[in-house]
């Protein structure tokens, strides 16, 4: 019997340096996908020796992968004129990848699938009602913009979505009240962390490795560190981070800031107008591997955001052994205890830096066990494999 196969719809590539939880969860189901399955991946192209247009194979953690490139983005961290989401839209049209399994993470490329045979699954990665009441620039995300136009396209698309899953409990909510006809299909499913890549150290390791960081940035032997990782984008709110940072004035502790995005040039004018060149680091994009040995040297993991889903990072730093500061947004809250992190009551800066001062000043009560605890059901290969049962279950079922 020839091997199901399984098409993701998403615009990026890969095997660049890429910001963002999809990215991350799309290369968790490459790496974890069975043997039984064929994994393809509609993408972009980085570079002239990928062929744009055409399939080739590759190999991503192991695992050999048909991956086609619409169009070369030489950076899928920074948006430019024409938001990539249309572009990537509009370069499906015309195509048909009609597959067994599809997966999509956004809404507006299915429009392109409408007539495509197969089983369509929409990942749905942020709270939509809470991205779409989010103050600030309304540039940040074009539909807020129109979001009558949202909606209305959205109850058009999707009604052809056999499985609809997301990772925030108050979108599951939203959209089975919302669309009743076809609540059954909306389900939660748990974000997933890699867990081969993302472990604590001991605390003699963990030590050692903090006081090496601290040398090689120049800083003073005892400094400790809070780490962001994530988009400098308005949904993050990078700006609001580094106020906050102010407003915690603790000599010995460093900001390192992960990340890159069309915000970079004013985070940096923001650090330098405070007067935090020396306390605060931009290590821009950063890859995976160096990423798992920021969180395990951090003495916490903070989250400024505006809106969320359930972030990748946030499970990254518990699985690390990390507490984690969130401000009140998406799932995240949900998921800490009083000795896994502090919930940001208000999102200014100095609420952000009281809730970090409760972190640094008495790790005591932020134990490593206590983290990886609250991690450990979102572990990648328990939740992946889950899902791809049930596909080979509802594969086997059909054929």
């Amino acid at each position: 019997m020839r091997k199901p196969i399984l098409t993701i719809f998403y615009q990026f590539n890969p095997w660049n340096t890429t910001i963002g939880g999809i990215q991350t969860l799309i290369k968790n189901f490459i790496k974890y996908a069975p043997s039984e399955f064929e994994v393809r991946l509609v993408g972009t192209g980085c570079s002239s020796s990928q062929a744009v247009g055409k399939w080739q194979e590759a190999e991503l953690a192991g695992r050999v992968i048909s991956f086609l490139p619409l169009f070369t983005l030489h950076n899928d961290n920074i948006r430019s004129l024409i938001p990539t989401t249309l572009k990537y839209t509009s370069a499906l049209v015309g195509h048909c990848f009609a597959s067994d399994f599809m997966h999509f993470h956004r809404l507006e490329p299915t429009l392109a699938a409408l007539n495509w045979c197969g089983e369509k699954t929409l990942f749905v990665h942020n709270d939509i009602r809470a991205q779409m009441q989010a103050g600030g620039d309304k540039k940040a995300i074009l539909w807020r913009k129109f979001p009558a136009a949202y909606f209305a396209l959205e109850k058009f698309l999707l009604r052809q979505f056999h499985h609809i899953l997301s990772c925030n409990t108050d979108a599951v909510e939203l959209y089975r009240q919302r669309y009743p006809t076809i609540a059954e299909r909306v389900t939660y499913i748990k974000n997933s962390f890699d867990n081969e890549i993302f472990y604590p150290l001991s605390k003699e390791e963990r030590e050692a490795s903090r006081c090496k960081l601290a040398s090689d940035l120049g800083l003073a032997e005892d400094t400790h560190f809070v780490l962001f990782a994530g988009r400098l984008h308005p949904q993050k709110d990078p700006v609001l981070l580094v106020r906050a940072f102010a407003a915690l004035n603790i000599t010995n502790v460093h900001l390192l800031l992960a990340g890159d995005g069309e915000l970079t040039n004013i985070v940096r004018t923001e650090i330098e107008r405070l007067g935090l060149s020396r306390q605060v680091t931009m290590l821009g994009a950063v890859e995976q591997t160096e990423m798992a040995q920021l969180h395990r040297i951090s003495n916490a993991f903070v989250l400024s955001s505006a809106y969320e889903g359930l972030p990748l990072v946030a499970l990254e730093a518990l699985a690390s052994g990390t507490p984690v500061v969130t401000t009140r947004c998406g799932e995240t809250p949900k998921i800490l205890a009083a000795d896994t992190g502090v919930v940001c009551e208000e999102r200014t800066p100095q609420g952000i830096a009281d809730a970090l001062k409760q972190v640094l000043l008495h790790p005591e009560n932020y134990p490593t066990e206590s983290c990886l605890q609250a991690a450990k059901p979102y572990a990648a290969h328990t939740v992946i494999k889950e899902v791809y049962s049930q596909m080979w279950q509802r594969w086997n079922k059909s054929n």
